[in-house]
């Protein structure tokens, strides 16, 4: 549709752009043009967006926040390499080393809605700049801890810092256009997986000279990067416009524009109050009537993801580390460190979450978010299930790759539907619940595998299989599918 010489229409919705290579008219058109563009159109953030489409811009965007995800996965993978670690050199019980990554877990739980709040009252790159400080703060006294309990001070402290990373989720999908976002964010988790490879490599490198100490401190450099790089963080121009700043969110998506080198839409941006300023970030929104099944739901699928992944990681641990004859229960004096063949299964298995990306990605958008998780429960729970011979380190190696690729493509898909389901009002709350909700699974998890895995295989993985059958019904039961749905600003919206 053209409105005048010298514009055309570049956004399905209908909004105006400025031509890369308008005709040249005479001046008695260039006139007439100036005075026939209407000054009442408007468009919205989700039209600048995907007008603007993805550039140079989300491609930076996608580095910073990236690097925030392969710090935190540095700081999750280490728990499994922990553990073993403080047996041997402060002779700790098995409760207490799955006290060391519970109190980690319990941060992450206590500060999430915390963060999300934060996010949503002042701003994702406020938040994110804290936690970037906080979490190499605490990463690197962590190192210098004099005995234990000091340890699981300053763990659980780094632990409440993590519980701001998911935020980076929300500040990149909110950039992101519709067509692009599952994509996007899936492959976000291609950072996760290279950090936990990166902090496997670095504890076969460290750990037989310098120990667990350096490995705390040498792991906190990525945390040191992002720290110095949260000053450079754009902000989110959708909270921007939901915080009534129109004026900031417009200067964000010239930026954008700048960036992918393409034109800038015309018109006036469109700033909806309907959600009201100093009511974003309320917890107890969650649970009104359109969002309660979802926000229910979404709770438990959470919370299964994490009890699933995170047990995943220890059990690998605890599996590679016991004897071929079996499982057996060690006195704590009884100190086998990892070895060289440990860490290098260890590596492969962290390797497997780049296929299950790939995967995700293929199929998410061909079958949808909600049977697209349903179905990777059901694989996890067959391949756990299948544990119980672990008779052959090889089959165990190959099962566990299975296994790790299907759950780690699980997480990332709920963190593309969780961003997409909730307003702009509560997105950054919501994520922020569910993370938190999250971490309730991930404190309970060490019990599984790491004491009752001890006592009996089969029902240690049954508990696993159990959750995800479970956690594949409660998929298949969100009332909302998001695929190619745009992410809503209004509350009234949001279903």
């Amino acid at each position: 549709m053209r409105r005048a010489k010298g514009y055309q229409d570049l956004d399905e919705s209908g909004i105006a752009v400025r031509s890369l290579a308008p005709p040249m008219p005479p001046p008695q058109e260039i006139e007439m043009a100036s005075v026939t563009v209407v000054p009442d159109d408007t468009f919205t953030v989700t039209q600048a967006v995907n007008a603007l489409g993805f550039g140079w811009f989300q491609v930076k965007l996608s580095l910073c926040t990236g690097l925030c995800w392969m710090a935190d996965s540095m700081e999750m993978t280490i728990l499994s390499i922990l553990s073993p670690a403080l047996h041997c050199e402060w002779n700790i019980s098995k409760y207490q080393q799955a006290l060391t990554t519970t109190v980690v877990f319990m941060g992450m739980m206590l500060s999430s809605t915390f963060w999300g709040n934060i996010s949503d009252r002042y701003g994702r790159k406020t938040a994110l700049s804290m936690c970037g400080v906080l979490l190499f703060y605490y990463g690197l006294l962590s190192s210098i801890a004099p005995n234990f309990l000091w340890l699981l001070f300053l763990r659980g402290l780094v632990g409440f810092a993590i519980g701001c990373v998911p935020q980076s989720v929300t500040l990149y999908a909110e950039f992101l256009p519709t067509k692009q976002r599952a994509k996007c964010v899936v492959l976000l988790d291609c950072f996760w997986a290279l950090g936990a490879c990166l902090e496997v490599a670095l504890a076969l490198v460290v750990m037989p000279t310098l120990g667990v100490h350096w490995l705390l401190a040498l792991s906190t450099i990525p945390l040191l990067m992002f720290a110095l790089i949260c000053p450079w963080l754009p902000e989110s121009a959708r909270f921007h416009v939901a915080s009534g700043e129109a004026d900031k969110a417009l200067a964000t998506l010239k930026q954008i524009a700048q960036d992918n080198g393409r034109p800038m839409l015309l018109g006036r941006l469109v700033c909806d109050d309907s959600v009201g300023i100093g009511q974003r970030g309320r917890l107890k929104h969650l649970l009104i009537p359109h969002l309660r099944n979802t926000s229910l739901l979404l709770w438990f699928i959470w919370m299964s993801c994490a009890f699933c992944y995170y047990g995943l990681v220890l059990m690998a641990t605890e599996l590679f580390e016991s004897n071929p004859g079996g499982l057996e229960e060690a006195c704590a004096a009884d100190c086998r460190p990892l070895q060289t063949t440990d860490y290098m299964d260890l590596l492969w298995t962290t390797l497997a979450e780049f296929p299950g990306i790939f995967a995700t990605i293929f199929i998410i958008e061909k079958f949808g978010r909600k049977r697209t998780m349903a179905t990777q429960f059901i694989i996890f729970a067959l391949c756990v299930c299948v544990l119980i011979y672990n008779s052959d380190r090889t089959f165990l190696t190959c099962i566990l790759f299975l296994a790790r690729g299907i759950i780690a493509g699980l997480f990332q898909a709920a963190y593309v539907y969780t961003p997409e389901v909730y307003p702009t009002a509560l997105r950054a709350t919501a994520v922020g619940a569910c993370s938190g909700v999250a971490r309730l699974g991930a404190m309970i998890t060490p019990y599984v595998a790491q004491v009752l895995l001890k006592n009996s295989v089969a029902i240690a993985t049954g508990v696993y299989a159990l959750a995800a059958v479970l956690a594949a019904f409660a998929c298949l039961a969100l009332p909302i599918e998001t695929k190619g749905r745009e992410m809503r600003d209004t509350v009234t919206t949001a279903t």
